[in-house]
């Protein structure tokens, strides 16, 4: 594999940016990076910034589908055009994401995984599997489906652990009977415990971070807030993913899922070493609007897609987000006047640390893996390299 020289454009570090910087590549890894240019060798692939940002790869936390694709679908076809698609918009690795299902559609989604990654050379990779329920809040189960809702049990979950060494993380509702037990299995096996679809209380979040909770799953979507009971007021997880410093969070960064002020808001709070933007993208991302399918093609919830967001059919409630990476830092910084270092913090390094890979991922620094972005001044992805391999280029 050869060199590659980017130079002439802004490069995005973890808490700065070198204006006229240049990133080398040697092989799969960084080799340097600085402010100036540098002599290369003859044969090194040159690529010319032009004043353009050159960012981290994008690390998406929680991704269920896009391109006319989902992860539920559990075809080879489906898992390589979920990759190939949201590489286009600069995400360079993501968790492929399960909804709640019978135990052999989960065994599915995990056996294709395992042909998928073999295969996957041309998209975003893949950094293992999240499985997003079946053990979740009845109360607070948004778009999944109610009859595939249960508590844990150890005779489950355990054989689902055991079948796949791939699962990196389990969204669960941690005030289920049995859900300590559950995140307490999961930490003895190397899986991050994520607290979703929730209508715990303060007491029972905290307890549930005690056993290993420590990331709200899509904060703000489907969890308690203030609640009463019998005249009481009780804080509810949003409040708890506040009130514990410790907690990382999820951030559905579409502007719609999570308006504005609470873009703010959240970032006032936790800061952007705590956020992690996730797309949580369904089939219809990166497709036109119109009718679509939430889940299985087979058998999945009939959803329309308008206004830039999926919703259930009665249009009621939101049924998924149609983002793309490049457009969560879009929004981060326009809506959330937050700072591009920062967006591209909450989108690259902060997801790197929560999944304990950010030794190697997440930072433009040496000895750090290819995983790059060429950023447009108005910030949409224009080049994604993934392990010092050019996967997408708008423009040759």
């Amino acid at each position: 594999m050869s060199k590659t020289y980017f130079y002439n454009g802004a490069i995005i570090l973890s808490d700065s940016q070198i204006s006229n910087g240049y990133v080398l590549v040697d092989g799969t890894k960084i080799l340097d990076f600085g402010h100036g240019e540098i002599a290369v060798e003859s044969d090194t692939v040159k690529i010319n910034l032009n004043g353009r940002y050159l960012s981290p790869g994008f690390i998406d936390l929680h991704v269920h589908g896009g391109g006319g694709f989902d992860f539920m679908d559990a075809t080879l076809e489906a898992f390589l055009g979920i990759a190939n698609t949201h590489v286009q918009f600069g995400t360079t690795a993501m968790c492929p994401t399960s909804l709640t299902a019978e135990l052999s559609g989960i065994y599915a989604v995990l056996d294709c995984y395992e042909e998928a990654i073999k295969k996957n050379d041309t998209g975003a990779a893949f950094l293992g599997i999240h499985l997003e329920g079946p053990y979740l809040a009845l109360s607070q189960r948004g778009a999944q489906d109610p009859k595939y809702i249960r508590n844990p049990e150890p005779e489950e979950y355990e054989a689902i652990l055991a079948y796949s060494s791939h699962i990196i993380r389990w969204s669960a509702a941690p005030e289920l009977p049995g859900a300590l037990k559950f995140a307490d299995y999961l930490i003895e096996n190397g899986v991050l415990p994520s607290l979703a679809h929730t209508n715990a209380i303060y007491e029972e979040v905290l307890e549930g971070f005690n056993h290993g909770f420590s990331l709200a799953t899509h904060f703000y979507s489907a969890m308690s807030g203030i609640t009463r009971k019998n005249a009481q007021r009780f804080a509810g997880t949003i409040e708890a993913g506040y009130l514990i410093d410790d907690m990382d969070v999820e951030i559905i960064g579409d502007g719609i899922h999570v308006p504005p002020p609470l873009l703010k808001l959240i970032y006032k709070i936790k800061g952007p070493d705590r956020i992690a933007l996730v797309t949580d993208a369904m089939r219809a991302a990166a497709m036109p609007e119109g009718q679509s399918i939430l889940g299985r093609e087979s058998d999945g919830l009939p959803v329309i897609v308008e206004d830039g967001v999926a919703k259930l059919m009665d249009r009621s409630a939101f049924a998924g987000s149609v983002a793309t990476a490049d457009q969560l830092i879009r929004n981060y910084v326009r809506l959330g006047e937050v700072p591009l270092v920062e967006a591209i913090k909450m989108m690259s390094q902060t997801p790197a640390r929560i999944l304990n890979i950010h030794h190697r991922k997440g930072k433009i620094e040496k000895g750090y893996d290819a995983d790059l972005v060429i950023l447009n001044e108005d910030l949409f992805a224009e080049l994604t390299m993934v392990m010092g391999d050019i996967k997408f280029q708008k423009y040759s």
